[in-house]
């Protein structure tokens, strides 16, 4: 089994903000490109890119909850 590193990192985040924009979307009755860029935008975001902190463990609930 593969280790997270900063380095391996970016394969995971697809998915993970996939799920946050539906949720999104659906929620707040705004488009995909917006729900992207409230995602990008985000400390959320910030926090789920950088592996120290651990946030790209966490399921999408728990990610939108914080956006």
């Amino acid at each position: 089994m593969s280790r997270i590193t900063q380095d391996n990192l970016y394969l995971i985040l697809p998915s993970k903000v996939s799920w946050v924009a539906d949720m999104l979307c659906a929620d707040k009755h705004i488009s995909v490109i917006e729900a992207m860029r409230r995602i990008y935008s985000s400390d959320m975001y910030k926090q789920l890119e950088t592996e120290s902190t651990k946030r790209w463990y966490e399921g999408p609930v728990s990610l939108y909850q914080t956006i």
